[in-house]
């Protein structure tokens, strides 16, 4: 059987493209002896006609530097190219925003109640909704009133 012929048929098996599939050069007249498929099943078997290993990118420096982002490194000014908008959706910086106020309030409610009855449980609900707190630090202060 032609070289070509084989490599075509071997790939078949191996399931993989014609490139992929390297014969000895020194069995080369085994091969061209090869008739049926099952001679170059048996070929395959002995080692004459072989799948190329695939080269693939290795991702290993990508879970590296994954790694350090999830612990917060390489996020300066300097690895930045969309906006503040672009990199996070407003409405998700808002909704976790009100999420955690929202947590902070009922903390403060449990732990001081006559400060938050003061002004009131719902008011300061209302407020946090109207996104008149900047963040945890600003409802905390508002509520307790300044600690310095």
């Amino acid at each position: 059987m032609n070289a070509e012929k084989a490599k075509q048929a071997s790939a078949l098996m191996l399931k993989t493209g014609k490139k992929n599939i390297k014969i000895d050069s020194k069995e080369m007249q085994r091969v061209k002896e090869a008739i049926t498929k099952e001679d170059i099943r048996a070929l395959i078997k002995e080692g004459i006609i072989q799948k190329k290993k695939i080269k693939a990118q290795s991702r290993g420096r990508a879970r590296i530097l994954a790694a350090k982002k999830s612990k917060g490194r390489k996020k300066g000014h300097g690895k930045r190219k969309g906006t503040r908008k672009a990199r996070t959706e407003s409405k998700k910086r808002w909704i976790s925003r009100v999420r955690s106020q929202r947590k902070k309030l009922k903390e403060l409610k449990e732990k001081n109640p006559e400060k938050v009855q003061k002004i009131g449980y719902h008011k300061l609900y209302v407020m946090v909704k109207g996104n008149y707190f900047r963040g945890k630090k600003y409802l905390e202060k508002f509520v307790l009133g300044d600690k310095k």
